[in-house]
């Protein structure tokens, strides 16, 4: 791509979340919530299941905690990319003088890059 084409995608305006990597980054940032909130109910349905000495629905629900841990790494994972993208994209914009995207839109509830 030559430098003209490159300035036109930067400065297309999104459309949808996932069309700028701070929609995304906001979209994975709700999926963490909504996946620690599941794990904090299924820890209570373990928790029922124990004294309710429903051995198999423990174990099936031990096998959803476990799956959801796991998730919960590749969504932090996720959101680590997504962070160093964005400070990158940042620096390669400083560089060639290109506007930034303005700040006030990222929000304030973003993690700092690493």
């Amino acid at each position: 791509m030559g430098r003209r084409s490159e300035r036109q995608i930067v400065s297309q305006k999104a459309e949808t979340p996932f069309d700028s990597i701070e929609g995304s980054h906001e979209y994975v940032r709700m999926l963490a919530e909504a996946v620690n909130e599941a794990r904090r109910d299924v820890e209570e349905e373990i928790a029922a299941a124990e004294q309710d000495r429903a051995d198999r629905r423990k174990e099936a629900l031990l096998l959803v905690s476990y799956n959801l841990a796991k998730l919960n790494l590749h969504i932090t994972s996720s959101r680590r990319i997504l962070n160093d993208l964005r400070s990158l994209r940042r620096l390669l914009l400083a560089e060639r003088g290109l506007p930034a995207e303005d700040e006030s839109e990222v929000g304030a509830s973003e993690e700092p890059p690493r």
